[in-house]
C-alpha cells in the first residue's frame, strides 16, 4: 500500500476558523443594521433593504438552497433602462449571502481579520464592465456578475436592480461582493521531504498575488529549493492579468520530465464577455534541467530550452451600442484569432539524438482559428461546489483551426476542428459532449491524426432525506492514426484513470469510463462541509501496431470523502482510496491518497488560444 499525503496548514483551519466560521441564524434586519456605510437617502436605503430581503432565508430552507435559474432572468424586466448609479457593498469572508449569521466574537475573529484586508472598492469597480449612463443589457449584467465570481479572491457576487420612481426609464444598481479568506498555505510532507507553499491572493485588498514555495528533500542535492511568484489581476482596469515567477523546483510552464530551473513572464486578456472585443496573451519562459537527484549520465536528460508564445483574437459578433436591440438579442458570436508558438531547445538530451520526439524537439507553429460560439449561463450548485453559486455554461462552441507547423526538419500544414455543446436539463442536470479532430498533411497523406469524443454528464440533484445526491458519468474515446511526432495516448490524465500515475502504459487507442456518486451532507464541522463518494474507473488501451482484440483493460475501484470551507480560498480536500485489479511495475494495487487544494472547474471560457488537438489533457 502506498499512502501519499498532501494537506493544508491547519494553523488557520483548526485553531481559528472553527471559532469564526461557525454559522447561526438571526433575522436579516440585523445584517441591514450592520451596514455602517448605509447612505442616508431613502432611495439607496430601499435598494439595500430589497437586496437583503432577496437574500433572506425562510425557516423551511435547508442548509443551502438549490439553484436552477438563468443568469439573466432576474434582469430581463429592466432591459433598456438607463443605469443611473452603481453602488458597491463589500462583505468580508465571515459573512454569507444565504445565511445572515451572527458575527462570532471569539479571539479567532480578531486574528483572521487582522490578517485579512477586504477587497478595495476601487478593485471591484475596475472589474465592472457595466457603466453608469448606459442602457441596461440583462445579458451583459449577468456576464459581469458571473465574471466577479471568477476572481480568485471573491467567493460570491450578486447585482441587484432598483427602479427609480421619479425616473421610470432609469435604475440604480447595487453590487454585493463577498471576499474569500485569501491567506493560505499548502503542506506536502513525507518521511523524506517537505514542501510548503504560502500565498496571499489579494495582497492588501488590491488583487495582487504573492506566493512563495519552499522545498526540503533529503534525496535532493541541494536539499532545499524554492519558487517565488507574483501576479496582478486586471492591471489598471484593462482586464489584462500579469504573472512573473522564478523556480528551481519545477514551477511554471514545463515541457521536460526532469526538475527544472525556470523563469517565466505571462500576460493574458480573456474574453470576459460575449460583448468584449479583444482577447489574447503572451508568454516567455527560460527553462533548463537540473540533476538534483544525482542521476547517472545515462539516465539524466540534460536539456535547455526557451518558449515564446503569443496570440490575439477579435470578436466579430459585437455591435455598436446605438443598435441596442440587435446588440442584446443576438448572442451568436464569431471570433477570429491567430497564434505564434516557438519552442527552442538550445541543448537536446543525448538520449534523444536526431530522432523525432514529442517533447525534446525544436518546434514552431503559426495557427489561425475561427470560432463560432454562443454561451449563456445558469446559476446552479452542488456540481463541483458545496452549495455556493456555480455559473454553468449553456450553448455551443465550434472552432476550425488551420496553419503551419515545423518540428525539427519536418514541415507540415495542420487542420483541426473542435465542437462542444453545453446543456442544462429542465431539472438541473448537466451534459457536455465534445468532439475533437485534427491532423497534419505530409504530401498526399495524413499523419499524426487525432480523434477524441467525450461526454460528461451530471444527473439532476436527488434528495436523500435532507442530503443531496448527484451522479457523474464520463465516457471518452481517443485514437491516433499514423503517429510520427505526436505523443502516444496515456492513462495518467483526465481521459484515463484517476491516480494511475505511471506514464509507462501507452498506445494509440483508448476507451475510458468513469462513474461517481457523491452525497452532499448538511452538517458542518469547523466551517467545513463534507461529501462522501464512491467511484469506478475503466480504461481500455490499444497498443501501437497491434489488433484491437489484443488491447488491455485497466480499472480502478474506490471511494472517499471530500470537504471544503467555501469561505476560504483554499480548494477542495479529498481523501481517496483506490484498488487497481491490474497494475504495472511502478503502481501498487491499493493506494490511499490525500489531496488538497483541488480545483474542480467547467469549461466556462468563451474562447482560447488556437492550438493543436490534445488527447491527453482537456482545455483546462
Amino acid at each position: 500500500m502506498i499512502v501519499r499525503t498532501s494537506g493544508i496548514l491547519i494553523l488557520f483551519y483548526l485553531t481559528i476558523s472553527c471559532n469564526v466560521l461557525a454559522q447561526g441564524r438571526q433575522d436579516s434586519t440585523d445584517l441591514l443594521d450592520n451596514l455602517n456605510f448605509m447612505p442616508k437617502n431613502t432611495l439607496l436605503h430601499n435598494i439595500f433593504q430589497d437586496a437583503v430581503n432577496s437574500m433572506r432565508r425562510s425557516p423551511g430552507d435547508t442548509a443551502s438552497n438549490v439553484l436552477l435559474v438563468k443568469s439573466e432572468e432576474t434582469f430581463m424586466k429592466h432591459e433598456g433602462k438607463f443605469i443611473r448609479n452603481i453602488v458597491v457593498q463589500r462583505f468580508g469572508f465571515e459573512r454569507t449571502f444565504t445565511d445572515t449569521s451572527n458575527r462570532i466574537t471569539f479571539v479567532g475573529t480578531k486574528i483572521l481579520n487582522a490578517l485579512h484586508t477586504d477587497t478595495r472598492e476601487r478593485i471591484i469597480r475596475e472589474n465592472l464592465f457595466i457603466k453608469e449612463g448606459t442602457p441596461l443589457n440583462p445579458y451583459e449584467l449577468a456576464d459581469n456578475e458571473r465574471y466577479l465570481r471568477t476572481l480568485d479572491f471573491i467567493q460570491d457576487a450578486r447585482i441587484f436592480v432598483r427602479p427609480v420612481r421619479s425616473h421610470p426609464d432609469s435604475v440604480d444598481l447595487l453590487v454585493f461582493t463577498k471576499d474569500l479568506f485569501t491567506l493560505t498555505g499548502v503542506l506536502d510532507a513525507s518521511f523524506n521531504s517537505v514542501k510548503l507553499r504560502v500565498a496571499e491572493a489579494n495582497l492588501m485588498g488590491t488583487a495582487q498575488r504573492v506566493q512563495v514555495t519552499g522545498l526540503w528533500d533529503n534525496a535532493r542535492l541541494p536539499r532545499t529549493g524554492y519558487e517565488v511568484l507574483y501576479s496582478k489581476s486586471n492591471i489598471n482596469g484593462s482586464f489584462v492579468n500579469g504573472t512573473i515567477g522564478y523556480s528551481v523546483i519545477n514551477g511554471g510552464r514545463s515541457d521536460g520530465t526532469e526538475d527544472e530551473e525556470a523563469f517565466f513572464v505571462r500576460f493574458e486578456r480573456p474574453l470576459v464577455s460575449p460583448f468584449s472585443h479583444v482577447a489574447g496573451g503572451v508568454e516567455f519562459s527560460v527553462n533548463s534541467s537540473m540533476n538534483v537527484y544525482q542521476k547517472p549520465d545515462s539516465l539524466y536528460f540534460n536539456y535547455r530550452y526557451n518558449i515564446y508564445d503569443a496570440w490575439v483574437g477579435y470578436n466579430l459578433g459585437t455591435k455598436r451600442l446605438e443598435d441596442y436591440k440587435n446588440y442584446t438579442d443576438n448572442r451568436n458570436r464569431v471570433f477570429l484569432s491567430a497564434r505564434y508558438l516557438q519552442s527552442d531547445f538550445l541543448h537536446v538530451p543525448d538520449q534523444i539524438g536526431e530522432r523525432y520526439d514529442p517533447i525534446y524537439n525544436d518546434r514552431q507553429a503559426v495557427l489561425g482559428q475561427i470560432t463560432f460560439f454562443r454561451q449563456d449561463f445558469y446559476k446552479l450548485n452542488y456540481l463541483y461546489g458545496f452549495g455556493t453559486t456555480e455559473d454553468v455554461p449553456t450553448g455551443y462552441n465550434v472552432s476550425f483551426t488551420g496553419g503551419w507547423s515545423k518540428q525539427r526538419d519536418l514541415e507540415r500544414p495542420y487542420t483541426g476542428v473542435v465542437a462542444q455543446q453545453f446543456l442544462v436539463t429542465p431539472k438541473g442536470g448537466y451534459i457536455n459532449p465534445v468532439v475533437k479532430l485534427g491532423g497534419f498533411f505530409n504530401r498526399t497523406r495524413i499523419e499524426d491524426a487525432g480523434v477524441l469524443a467525450s461526454v460528461n454528464y451530471f444527473t439532476r440533484l436527488f434528495f436523500v432525506n435532507r442530503w443531496k445526491l448527484r451522479e457523474n458519468v464520463k465516457v471518452s474515446y481517443s485514437q491516433i492514426y499514423r503517429r510520427i511526432t505526436y505523443e502516444p495516448l496515456r492513462l495518467n490524465n483526465v481521459y484515463g484513470l484517476h491516480e494511475f500515475s505511471t506514464d509507462s502504459v501507452t498506445g494509440n487507442r483508448r476507451i475510458s469510463l468513469y462513474a461517481e456518486s457523491i452525497l452532499y451532507t448538511n452538517r458542518k464541522f469547523w466551517g467545513f462541509r463534507f461529501a462522501p463518494f464512491v467511484s469506478g474507473d475503466f480504461s481500455l488501451i490499444g497498443y501501437e501496431n497491434t489488433e484491437f482484440k489484443k488491447s488491455d483493460i485497466y480499472s480502478g475501484i474506490g471511494g472517499g470523502i471530500r470537504t471544503r470551507n467555501e469561505n476560504l480560498i483554499f480548494g477542495t480536500i479529498e481523501l481517496r482510496a483506490i484498488y487497481f485489479p491490474r497494475t504495472v511495475f511502478d503502481i501498487q494495487q491499493f493506494r490511499v491518497i490525500l489531496n488538497s487544494d483541488i480545483r474542480f472547474r467547467y469549461k466556462s471560457t468563451y474562447v482560447r488560444a488556437p492550438d493543436i488537438v490534445r488527447l491527453n489533457r482537456d482545455d483546462l
